[in-house]
C-alpha cells in the first residue's frame, strides 16, 4: 500500500500515527553506516486544552520536507496466510483477491490489498509456499489519505504493525538464526517470528497492555499463563512449518512497568528470553527512555522500513 511522490528533501522515513490520545512520530535514517539514526520524535497528547492537530503537527515539524508513512490500527485492518497462487507476479493480486475473499466479513471490491511473501525452504520439496495479504476496507484507507492531505502531507505508505515488529526484530538477528519478539499495549499482544529480514509468523494476543498491569495477582497470572501458551503453540507450529530456521532467542519489547512477565516466560518457555532496549541498536538524537520506546516503538519500526515499493 503506498503512494509515491518524486520530491524528497531529507533521508529517512517519518512515521506518523494518528491515535484518539496522541499523534506519535519519528523519523529513521538508514543512510549512513553504523546504527539507524533516530533523528526527531515525538509524542503530541490530543486533548480539548492541547490540541495537537495534525496541522499543527505538520506545521510544527515541518513533515512537508520528509518522506511520510503511517501506521494502520489492529482493528482496521486483517493480515491472513493463504497458500501461494502459482500464477505470474503482475497476476498475483488478482490471484490473492480470489482466495481471500471468503474469508472478508465485507465485500472484496470493498478492500484495498497488499502481500508479503514467506519465502519457502528451496531445498525442501514438496513443502507448502504461503503468503500473507493484508486487507483494510477502502474507505479506512481513503479517510487515511484524506486526513494527511488535508494537513499537507504527503503520505507514500500505510504499513501494519506486524510489518514494524518485524523490522526492529531483524536488528537483533544473528547469522542464520530466526527470532521472536513479543510486545504489549493497550490494543494487545502482538508476537512475531521472523527471520533474515522476512516475516514468517504474526499472532495476536487478546491480552491487553491494560489489563496486565491494572489486574490483580491472580487475574495477572491467568494473563501470563495464556500469553504463555500461545507462545508455546506458535513457536511449536513454527518448527514443524519451517524446520530449516533455528531461532536464536526470545525478544520482549520495552515495557512502562516491570510486572514480572520475563521472569515467568523464562521459566515456561525453553528459548532464552530477555528484553531489550532500543538503545543497543538505535542511536538517539535525542534521549528515549524505555517508557518512551514503549509508547513509539511501532512507529520507530515502521520509520525502519528499507524498502521503496510494496508488491
Amino acid at each position: 500500500m503506498a503512494w509515491f511522490s518524486k520530491k524528497r528533501t531529507l533521508s529517512g522515513w517519518m512515521v506518523v500515527s494518528t491515535d484518539t490520545d496522541a499523534i506519535r512520530l519519528a523519523c529513521v535514517d538508514r543512510s549512513t553506516q553504523g546504527k539507524p539514526r533516530v533523528d526527531r520524535w515525538g509524542i503530541l497528547k490530543q486533548n480539548e486544552n492541547s490540541g495537537a492537530e495534525l496541522e499543527k503537527v505538520a506545521e510544527e515539524y515541518k513533515l512537508e520536507r520528509y518522506r511520510c508513512a503511517t501506521l494502520l490500527h489492529p482493528a482496521e485492518y486483517q493480515l491472513l496466510m493463504v497458500d501461494a497462487p502459482s500464477v505470474p507476479r503482475e497476476e498475483l493480486k488478482a490471484a490473492i483477491r480470489w482466495r481471500v475473499k471468503d474469508l472478508l466479513d465485507y465485500h472484496i471490491d470493498d478492500a484495498t490489498m497488499d502481500v508479503l511473501d514467506i519465502p519457502m525452504d528451496t531445498e525442501a520439496a514438496g513443502k507448502s509456499h504461503y503468503m500473507y495479504a493484508v486487507a483494510a476496507k477502502n474507505e479506512i484507507v481513503q479517510a487515511q489519505i484524506a486526513q494527511f492531505e488535508r494537513a499537507n502531507i504527503r503520505l507514500q505508505v500505510i504499513d501494519i504493525p506486524e510489518t514494524a515488529q518485524r523490522n526492529i526484530a531483524e536488528l537483533y538477528e544473528t547469522t542464520d538464526r530466526g527470532v521472536g519478539m513479543l510486545t504489549f499495549d493497550y490494543a494487545g499482544g502482538l508476537f512475531t517470528l521472523s527471520f533474515r529480514g522476512e516475516l514468517y509468523l504474526a499472532r495476536r494476543l487478546d491480552v491487553t497492555w491494560s489489563q496486565l498491569v491494572g489486574s490483580r495477582e491472580n487475574q495477572r497470572q491467568t494473563y501470563f499463563e495464556r500469553i504463555g501458551v500461545e507462545i508455546q503453540r506458535s513457536l511449536d507450529h513454527f518448527e514443524r512449518q519451517y524446520q530449516h530456521i533455528a531461532l536464536s532467542e526470545l525478544l520482549l519489547g520495552p515495557l512502562p512497568e516491570d510486572i514480572g512477565l520475563l521472569p515467568f516466560l523464562s521459566s515456561q518457555l525453553y528459548l532464552p528470553l530477555r528484553q531489550i532496549n532500543l538503545a543497543d541498536t538505535l542511536e538517539f538524537a535525542e534521549d528515549m527512555g524505555v517508557e518512551k520506546q514503549w509508547q513509539l516503538f511501532h512507529v520507530l519500526g515502521a520509520a525502519l522500513r528499507a524498502e521503496a515499493n510494496a508488491i
